[in-house]
């Protein structure tokens, strides 16, 4: 017998504000991008209303900006914006690698995303790799069995993403990325959890760095 997926009784405010932060994650939106009412409130078949209430909650989260007389925008990340993430993620990431249990479930989701960034990859979809290595630092954090913790994580990976956003070449910088999260992944595996934690501190250091200097680039 078939079984049945809960229903989904969250707001529909609730809903779509989480379907455009899905979209920022996922790299569907771009930093700077212009965001229209109308044809947003189109494809997601909401009233306007509905869009303008997901729009303020993601305007407080920093994931969205208002400019009066000209609209909403996605985010531009500051550079301090950025050495803050790296700051927030090193405490976050680090720790549940370094306090994880051998055999915890979220390490089949862990090499489900190294996986899944080997197959795009494999298409030159780079988009989809970028995509892969935020579920992979999402499964990461499972790691720490919080809830607290993996919600506010998703809102971190949107911002993330838009610092992601600012640098073009998608190849560039998600390739090198493939292969250090294997790495991590095979620490794990193997019930090494300070090496892992190390390695994802070394990790992040290189991308905080590799992100920075795209931002110095793009504000001259």
């Amino acid at each position: 017998m078939k079984k049945e997926l809960p229903e989904d009784t969250r707001p529909l405010g609730e809903k779509v504000t989480q379907e455009i932060r899905r979209m920022l994650i996922e790299g569907e939106l771009q930093p700077g991008q212009r965001l229209s009412e109308a044809a947003l409130s189109d494809d997601l078949a909401i009233s306007r209303n509905t869009l303008r209430e997901a729009f303020r909650v993601l305007t407080q989260e920093g994931l969205l900006r208002h400019e009066p007389n000209r609209g909403v925008f996605v985010a531009t990340p500051s550079m301090a914006s950025i050495i803050d993430i790296y700051r927030v993620r090193r405490f976050i990431e680090c720790q549940a690698l370094a306090q994880a249990w051998p055999g915890h479930p979220a390490t089949r989701h862990i090499a489900a995303a190294v996986a899944a960034a080997r197959r795009c990859r494999d298409a030159q979809d780079w988009l989809g790799v970028g995509t892969a290595n935020m579920t992979f630092h999402a499964a990461i954090v499972e790691l720490a069995d919080s809830e607290r913790l993996n919600t506010f994580f998703g809102h971190l990976l949107a911002e993330l993403r838009l610092a992601f956003g600012l640098l073009h070449d998608a190849e560039f910088l998600h390739a090198p990325y493939i292969e250090m999260n294997d790495r991590i992944l095979q620490l794990i595996e193997s019930g090494q959890a300070q090496q892992a934690a190390q390695a994802m501190e070394n990790y992040l250091v290189q991308s905080e760095r590799t992100l920075l200097a795209a931002w110095a680039r793009g504000m001259e």
